[in-house]
């Protein structure tokens, strides 16, 4: 690593290589070196500079803004609409503590996007049990869709126009989707 050089398994010549180390950690390397339960010659090759991030909790101004990037980036690989959200959402999502910090946030921006997340952020949305819907792969894939498109409609108040957006679909493929698995709007259905 110091020589930036290697030699490949089972070589004889060393090759030079021309790279960086980039590494992230949540523990303090040199207090675990200080103790010796981590490489101290290690912690002094990787360790040229060091930048201390604080958790997400620590630094909740940030979340609004870390949310949109992360929601505008999400639309953008999913091809979905930018959701909206309140003040009073913004304020929970503030107070909660991401233990899984920017990456559990970035997560939760996906689910937001395509419509699965719940506003608790640590909810996964509508996920299902798969041992909950018995039968063969088709049948379970059918009975998972069926959830998803009941979920949908209930969050829409049985607007289809809006349940075929929030899942990306065609109004046209939504209804048929309805009849297949009868499912009932609650609403007229010309």
């Amino acid at each position: 690593l110091q020589e930036r050089r290697l030699e490949r398994l089972g070589g004889n010549e060393s090759v030079a290589l021309d790279c960086r180390v980039v590494a992230a950690s949540k523990a303090d390397l040199l207090q675990l070196s200080a103790q010796g339960t981590f490489r101290e010659d290690l912690y002094y090759r990787i360790g040229v500079v060091s930048i201390d991030l604080p958790r997400l909790a620590e630094r909740r101004d940030d979340i609004p803004y870390l949310l949109a990037y992360f929601a505008e980036g999400a639309a953008i690989r999913f091809q979905r609409a930018l959701p909206q959200w309140s003040r009073a959402q913004m304020a929970e999502w503030q107070a909660r503590d991401w233990p899984g910090n920017v990456r559990e946030l970035r997560n939760f921006a996906d689910r937001l996007v395509l419509g699965i997340a719940d506003s608790a952020p640590g909810a996964t949305g509508t996920a299902v049990d798969p041992r909950a819907i018995p039968g063969s792969l088709p049948q379970q894939i059918d009975g998972y869709e069926r959830k998803l498109i009941a979920d949908a409609l209930k969050r829409s108040d049985g607007n289809v126009a809006t349940a075929a957006e929030r899942l990306g679909v065609p109004k046209k493929t939504l209804y048929d989707k309805l009849k297949r698995y009868q499912l009932a709007t609650g609403r007229s259905m010309d």
